[in-house]
Formats: C-alpha cells, structure tokens, sequence
C-alpha cells in the first residue's frame, strides 16, 4: 500500500494538461457526453478498449489500480472481465482509464476539476449517511430528504462521469491525430505507465579530474625559485627598478615571483657583503 500511495503522489508533479476540462466537455462534444450519461458502461468499455490501442491483451482488471488486478484471469478471456469490470465497478472502470491515459502522458488534472470530481463524492457520502440516519430513527420525513438527496447525488455522479468519460475520448482523438496533430505510435507494453519507467536524470558527464597545479605549470620560459636564487648569486646584480629581472650574461630573463623575492633579498645581501668588503679593505691599506 505505501508502494500504492508512492506511486499516486508522482502525479502531482505532472506537467500536460487534459485536451479540455471537465466545464467544457459538454460544448467540446455534446453528442458523445449525452452518449456517456445514458450508457455509461458501454462507452466505458469501448474507451479502455481504445485506451489499449485495441490490443486486449494488455488488459489487466482496473488497470493494474486494484488489489485484484492480475487476479482474475484477464489473460484468458479479457473481453469477459472487460465486460464484467465496466458493469460491476462502473466507477472503478472509469477512475482505471483516467489514470492509464494520466501515467501515459503526464496529464495531471485541474484544480477546478479536482473541485468538481471531491464535490461528487462527497456529496454520495453525505446521500447515505442520510439513509443510514433515515432508517435508524423511522422518520417519514427524514427518509423523503434522504431520497431527495440521493437522487441528487446520482444525477452529480451519472453527470460527472460522463465529462470524465468525453474528456478521456478527446485526450485520445488527440493522441490519434483526429485534431489535425501527428498520431502517436503504440508504446511497448513496459511504457504504458510512467511508473514502469526509471526515475531520475541521467548521470552527468564531468570533465576528468585535473591536478593542482596543472602539469605545464611553471610555464617552459620560466624560472623556479631555486634556480633564480642560483643565477643571481652567480651573477651578483640584480636590477632593482625592474624587481623581477635577472641580468644574465647581458640578458633580461622573467622570473616567477618567489624568484623574484628570493633574487631581491640575495641581490641586496651581496651589495651590502661587497660594500662592507670594500671598506675593509680601504680603512686596511
């Protein structure tokens, strides 16, 4: 059951919208929406019938909805449960081919429709706790009320699911092109629902790991630290304007900047030693 109700909440997320509402399938098709109220269950029959791309071999009792479907052997004789579904479990049968077309094409439904379709049932529910309190306490009165609100709550129930029944053959005149649009092929039987599908996003393809630093770093041109603190000892001038410029046998060369501090201290210790030196030597002679 908790697999069940998993499975219902993904339908909040759909993003389709049915072909037409519920408010506007009596102008949408009046003929067929009157069909629907007068023989339910045999337009019931012959849209799941069509819901299947007419291959009853996918038929499953309620569309797989139910406890007992898959349990009833659909597989032998699919048209007789078909036929036993729709009459029995009228409401079951249309609640069932909603839900098929809805997990085919992420359809989700209306608030308005939502409205209309909590409306009627709650409306049946308030209709025979009213019975129920007729028959308990005898009264004539309260049993005509009851009656009264029954009768109301039938013709909500017969009204409503007809729209349902004329909202669910236009969805699949849609799908089959009869709008003017490309008519869509029959899926294999494993993407009949979206929940047959995998759920997720593709694993993302990120660019291969690099090391810090990268490998052509120092660029070729350049001079590590050490190196530069060697050159600068071995040429004993450092150019202080320049503070990153190493005179080498007469040439500029570009040194990082931890040579650049490195050849700058070194630079400066051998200026001062050479100055001392040359005093030294000129207070001795």
């Amino acid at each position: 059951m908790a697999d069940k109700a998993e499975k219902m909440k993904l339908r909040q997320d759909y993003r389709n919208l049915w072909h037409s509402d519920l408010m506007g399938t009596v102008t949408a098709d009046t003929p067929y929406c009157c069909l629907a109220c007068v023989c339910g269950p045999c337009v019931s029959y012959l849209l799941r019938r069509r819901a299947l791309y007419n291959d009853m071999s996918r038929y499953t009792c309620c569309a797989g909805y139910m406890p007992c479907s898959g349990r009833c052997g659909e597989s032998k004789c699919p048209q007789l449960c078909l036929a036993t579904e729709v009459f029995l479990c009228f409401g079951n049968s249309v609640a069932s081919t909603r839900f098929l077309l809805q997990d085919e094409f992420n359809i989700q439904t209306t608030q308005c429709d939502n409205c209309i379709i909590g409306f009627m049932f709650c409306l049946s529910q308030v209709a025979c706790i009213f019975s129920i309190v007729a028959c308990l306490v005898g009264s004539d009165e309260l049993s005509q009320a009851s009656q009264i609100l029954s009768c109301c709550a039938d013709m909500v129930y017969c009204t409503v699911c007809a729209c349902m029944q004329t909202q669910h053959k236009l969805e699949m005149d849609k799908r089959d092109g009869v709008f003017g649009s490309q008519p869509m092929g029959v899926p294999p039987p494993q993407q009949m629902s979206r929940f047959d599908q995998p759920v997720g996003y593709p694993p993302a393809a990120y660019p291969p790991a690099q090391g810090y630093p990268p490998a052509s770093y120092p660029p070729p041109g350049a001079l590590s630290g050490d190196v530069a603190f060697a050159e600068v000892l071995d040429s004993g001038v450092v150019s202080l304007g320049g503070f990153g410029e190493v005179l080498d046998g007469g040439r500029l060369r570009s040194v990082p900047w931890k040579g650049r501090l490195l050849g700058f201290g070194a630079g400066l210790v051998v200026n001062r030693l050479r100055g001392a030196v040359l005093r030294f030597i000129a207070v001795s002679s």
